[in-house]
């Protein structure tokens, strides 16, 4: 009786676990931008509440990107490389961004636009929209400000991706 037990044990342990956790797997693509939901999130080194954290954000609204996934945890990277595991509930699909380098906002989307700003490296704003694949410019909103920047100037939006 014992060993049938035991048995059974471990083929549920080997067929049921991967299951569960590929259950709640989102079907969104990898990798993709996020932000974090809350003002106090804590990275760990492995996917769950037994893995030591690793680093503590302190800021809602962070731009990070999703680059794994494993049952309600996500491996995310931040705009400086550093990876590790959050819980998908401290996450949010509002897409925002991080300013790399002292920008200028613009009044539209060309080189030539009056500049309505100035945005220092390290800013965090709203990503509203890059029109498409080939434009320069995303429309961002900060600090309830509008107006555009060049997609090499911020973290959070890939090279050839269309927000709207």
């Amino acid at each position: 009786m014992f060993k049938i037990i035991s048995i059974f044990i471990i083929c549920f342990c080997f067929f049921a676990y991967p299951n569960m956790a590929n259950a709640q797997k989102s079907s969104l693509p990898l990798p993709r931008y996020v932000s974090l939901r809350a003002a106090d999130v804590n990275m760990r080194t492995g996917p769950g509440v037994r893995y030591p954290v690793d680093w503590n954000y302190k800021k809602a609204g962070l731009p990070v990107e999703i680059i794994s996934e494993f049952g309600n945890w996500r491996k995310i990277k931040d705009w400086d490389g550093t990876t590790g595991w959050v819980s998908k509930n401290l996450l949010s699909g509002q897409r925002t961004f991080r300013v790399l380098a002292s920008s200028n906002l613009k009044r539209s989307p060309n080189d030539n636009s009056r500049i309505m700003a100035k945005v220092e490296a390290g800013v965090i704003g709203k990503l509203l929209q890059c029109p498409n694949e080939n434009h320069n410019f995303c429309r961002v909103e900060i600090k309830g400000f509008q107006g555009w920047l060049k997609r090499s100037e911020i973290w959070g939006v890939y090279p050839n991706e269309l927000v709207e």
